[in-house]
């Protein structure tokens, strides 16, 4: 029996057609954000085939959007802002504004109006945090000054959008008013602005207390479950009371439950336990924008989209590096930053979808806005391919970023619970070992210990190289992840063919994967508990 079904048809259709245009996106080594929004383009209304309900898809990014920017929230980190605050905050300040005023300059010849051409400008300003964050893990950078100065750049762009999602619904207002003054403009900014300073302070005031409380009531539970919904009923609540009671968007609720939630010791857990449904959400999101965008734009507006193109590449990024130079930073810095923010994404999808559907951005204006997006993030590895690696030895002297590697070491991937107290028995035995830790959080714990730390994903050759596999006797790989330890357990015997491979799964079916992936010593939890408890048996 045939059942009118279009919300799953959506949901299906969406993340079909969004797994196989990510993969290929993979495959060309493109961020597969871009994959989404290509998989948008597909089931939208303006290519044949399937069309989703664009209706239902609008509704599912409004998730996806709160579920994104619970996420930035999560990673923020004020920390690492004031460590970079005399280069980023100046410089996205002023990155933002040249890029706006190039975005209002194309505005002013396409005919538009001042606040249109405000958005569009505003629109091509931010770059992505997804694109940025992987450009620079590829590269082995995040850590490095070079990559807390893009990151905290980012995070200074990312609060000035959060105020212009509050402020754009108020400015729309005003300048529709056909009799509006400085009064009838000043008066509703006040207004708004006390509003979100009284959420703010009921965040910082008692959200900073009955988050915490509640996380840690339902940890102590014991129920998995409980608590991952505990974190998404927080994230979604606290989002949606923000719009309800004070009028505030979406996305700043989600953000300052995300920042205060980060501030917590169960950040990274809450990070890991709603990371897919987040993902799930976000790659909807992606192809809701995509949906939107109508190709034609590229036979009809080819001159326009050109422009845009080179003012998100060329515009934004000239602006960067002569900031950083002017601040008085390298050139390797500034070539860094200017790469970095070479593309734009998220915030720039949601400026143009708020703007369009204030009535106060052209559709033009958003397929412009789209079209750029999806040009930069595939040229942006491209343009990344210039920025030099990690590797100068000034650098790494002054950062104290390469690990000390030792013939016949061990090398532990992962500082979880697991690599936590192999870690231990390591330092006490006295063993040369280093770890390799993708989180940044858990590898500035592992160096607070003195331990030695190369961060990234041990998938990557790189990584592994700048761990010494070569050199290194063992590889203990503790990530609870079976699958992915397959993976790396593959990368490091074609590196190193005879070193000895130690690795933990969870499942048979995971055992029998690393088996066959080449390593015959597999540690499974399961197991060595029931033996272990045997063994007490027996000998009682």
């Amino acid at each position: 029996m045939m059942h009118h079904t279009p919300l799953i048809a959506t949901v299906v259709a969406g993340l079909v057609i969004a797994f196989v245009m990510g993969a290929i996106a993979h495959r060309l080594k493109v961020s597969p954000i871009a994959g989404y929004l290509l998989a948008g383009v597909v089931v939208g209304p303006f290519t044949p085939g399937f069309v989703a309900d664009a209706g239902l898809a609008s509704e599912l990014a409004e998730i996806g959007v709160i579920l994104l920017m619970f996420g930035v929230g999560l990673h923020f980190s004020l920390k690492d802002l004031l460590a970079v605050r005399k280069v980023a905050v100046p410089g996205a300040i002023g990155q933002i504004a040249v890029a706006t005023l190039l975005g209002m300059a194309l505005s002013w010849v396409l005919g538009w109006d001042m606040l249109a051409g405000f958005v569009f400008g505003l629109a091509l300003s931010v770059a992505s945090t997804v694109v940025l964050l992987r450009a620079l893990q590829g590269r082995n950078l995040v850590q490095t000054e070079r990559g807390r100065i893009a990151v905290g750049w980012l995070i200074v762009e990312d609060l000035v959008m959060v105020l212009a999602l509050v402020l754009l619904p108020v400015l729309a207002n005003v300048m529709k008013s056909p009799d509006g003054d400085l009064t009838t403009l000043l008066i509703p900014i006040a207004g708004t602005l006390f509003k979100v300073t009284g959420f703010v302070v009921l965040m910082l005031l008692v959200g900073r207390k009955v988050i915490p409380w509640v996380l840690h009531w339902v940890v102590h539970t014991g129920s998995r479950e409980l608590f991952r919904l505990a974190v998404l009923a927080i994230a979604l609540g606290v989002a949606f009371g923000a719009a309800f009671v004070f009028q505030v968007s979406f996305a700043l609720g989600a953000f300052f439950a995300g920042m205060i939630l980060g501030e917590t010791p169960l950040s990274r857990q809450a990070t890991e336990e709603t990371l897919p449904l987040r993902d799930a959400f976000a790659v909807l999101f992606f192809v809701s924008v995509g949906m939107l965008f109508d190709p034609s734009v590229l036979i009809e507006q080819p001159l326009p989209l050109l422009v845009t193109v080179l003012i998100i590449i060329v515009g934004k990024s000239a602006a960067a590096y002569a900031i950083v130079r002017a601040l008085r930073h390298s050139g390797k810095t500034a070539i860094t930053a200017a790469a970095s923010l070479a593309q734009i994404g998220e915030f720039s999808f949601i400026l143009a979808s708020l703007g369009t559907s204030l009535q106060i951005l052209p559709a033009e204006g958003r397929d412009l806005i789209l079209a750029g997006a999806i040009i930069s993030i595939f040229l942006n590895p491209f343009i990344f391919s210039l920025v030099p690696k990690r590797g100068d030895a000034v650098e790494i002297a002054d950062e104290a970023a390469k690990p000390r590697a030792h013939k016949g070491h061990v090398i532990l991937i992962g500082y979880g619970r697991v690599g936590k107290l192999i870690a231990s028995d390591l330092t006490r035995s006295g063993k040369p070992f280093l770890i390799i830790e993708d989180q940044p959080d858990m590898a500035r714990e592992a160096e607070a210990a003195g331990i030695d730390v190369a961060q990234g994903n041990a998938v990557d050759p790189a990584t592994l190289e700048e761990a010494g596999i070569r050199d290194a006797g063992k590889l203990l790989i503790a990530i609870p992840e079976g699958f992915e330890a397959g993976a790396i357990a593959e990368r490091a015997r074609e590196l190193n063919p005879g070193i000895r491979i130690i690795a933990r799964a969870h499942s048979d079916a995971e055992v029998a994967f690393l088996q066959k992936a080449g390593v015959p010593e597999v540690v499974m939890g399961e197991r060595e508990i029931a033996s272990r408890m045997l063994t007490l048996c027996s000998s009682g």
